[in-house]
């Protein structure tokens, strides 16, 4: 199937097992109530095989063919995603570096007439999604760049340690690595009240395995996950080729569009609407990031 004609999710998606157009059926209902349960228990739940199997080289492919957009700059950061050199107690987790060496190809280089680009504006998509999170409804980034992304990490890179500042986060991988890449997370290790820093340095110091759950994940898989209070991580990438997985980024709320300092950090590069939206960011909560 050709990417550059129009394509549905019902095109892509596997609607014997998830009907996007019949969420109200029975199998509809069946899916979205799994999907609930695994987010309530543990932040996270997988819908394996997503995808058609018949467009998985595509999908591939066409992440392969977005990959040199990245934009690729190895920083050190901390999993709060907060100044490195802020002053904090000498045990504080936030003290722990790590070197970030995942890339992101931003919005505007992804086609909407993509597989990636098709799913993410497709309201019926974005209703399944609304539905597996609970919400009555979700809106679509008005950030240029970062609304839909793929992302990239690259052999001997990692995407380490940290906290989402979305509460949700959906994404799909397109290809995975032939060694490592492995995403690892920690099930609700803070709350909105409480940071629990002891169980976080524990994780980071490496005596965290009571808390860490490893994820196997397949090309075409749709994971969808509260990275807002779950640490988490993708392990250091081996072997030849690079991980690739997009990341379709909504909100609650519309007009959200992200900062200056991150817009900059993960794309190199702000846009004249990142720089009219500075300072009007809306918090939900006190914790670090």
């Amino acid at each position: 199937m050709s990417t550059v004609q129009a394509i549905t999710p019902d095109q892509v998606v596997d609607t014997a097992r998830y009907p996007l157009s019949q969420l109200d059926s029975a199998e509809g209902r069946a899916v979205i109530t799994r999907a609930r349960r695994e987010l309530a228990a543990s932040g996270c739940t997988v819908l394996p095989d997503f995808i058609r199997p018949s467009l998985r080289e595509a999908l591939e492919a066409e992440g392969a063919a977005l990959a040199p957009h990245a934009h690729y700059d190895v920083e050190t950061v901390n999993v709060y995603n907060i100044a490195v050199d802020q002053e904090l107690p000498e045990d504080h987790p936030g003290r722990r570096t790590f070197q970030r060496g995942n890339a992101f190809v931003p919005r505007d280089r992804v086609p909407a007439s993509s597989l990636i680009g098709s799913l993410y504006s497709h309201t019926a998509f974005q209703d399944f999604i609304a539905r597996c999170f609970g919400l009555p409804q979700l809106h679509e980034l008005a950030d240029p760049l970062s609304g839909l992304v793929l992302n990239v990490v690259a052999p001997g890179m990692e995407h380490p340690w940290h906290f989402d500042t979305n509460e949700f986060t959906v994404s799909l991988l397109t290809r995975q690595a032939q060694d490592g890449g492995v995403f690892e997370y920690c099930p609700n290790i803070r709350s909105a009240r409480d940071e629990h820093f002891d169980d976080v340095r524990d994780v980071l110091d490496g005596r965290g395995e009571r808390l860490t759950r490893r994820l196997p994940l397949n090309p075409g898989d749709l994971q969808l996950f509260k990275g807002r209070y779950s640490l988490h991580r993708v392990s250091p990438v081996r072997g030849e080729l690079a991980r690739h997985s997009a990341i379709f980024a909504y909100s609650e709320r519309p007009g959200v569009i992200g900062s200056v300092a991150r817009t900059r950090q993960l794309f190199g590069r702000v846009l004249p609407e990142h720089l009219a939206a500075e300072g009007r960011a809306v918090r939900g909560d006190q914790l670090l990031d």
